[in-house]
C-alpha cells in the first residue's frame, strides 16, 4: 500500500511558452539584490499595520492601568519593546535600501 505514494513524477519544461530551454524562474526578480529589496519591503508593508496595533494596545494599557504602579510598568515596558522593534524593523530596510542603492551606483 505504501509503494502506491511513490509513484514518479516527472517535471515537465513548457519550453514552448518561453521560447527557451532549461529551468524557469517562478519569481519576479532578476538578481539577488532585487529580491532582498522585494522581501523587505514586504516585511515592512506587513510590519506596518501590526506596529500601529501594537502602539494603540500599548495605549490601552497605560490607560487600563488607572495609575497602578505595576500595570504602568507593564505598559511602559510593552510600549518600550514595541518602539524598539519598530526602530529595528524599518532601520533595517533603510539599511539595505541604502545599501543596494549604493551598490548599484557603483556597478553602473
Amino acid at each position: 500500500m505504501v509503494w502506491a505514494f511513490a509513484l514518479p513524477v516527472f517535471a515537465q519544461n513548457n519550453s514552448s511558452i518561453a521560447g527557451e530551454t532549461g529551468l524557469q524562474n517562478p519569481l519576479k526578480f532578476e538578481n539577488i539584490e532585487d529580491f532582498v529589496a522585494g522581501t523587505l519591503r514586504a516585511i515592512v508593508m506587513i510590519a506596518i499595520p501590526l506596529i500601529t496595533i501594537f502602539i494603540v494596545y500599548a495605549g490601552f494599557k497605560f490607560i487600563s492601568a488607572r495609575g497602578n504602579p505595576g500595570g504602568l510598568s507593564e505598559a511602559k515596558e510593552n510600549f518600550k519593546w514595541v518602539i524598539l522593534g519598530a526602530i529595528l524593523i524599518l532601520s533595517a530596510w533603510v539599511l539595505a535600501t541604502l545599501i543596494g542603492g549604493t551598490v548599484r551606483q557603483l556597478l553602473g
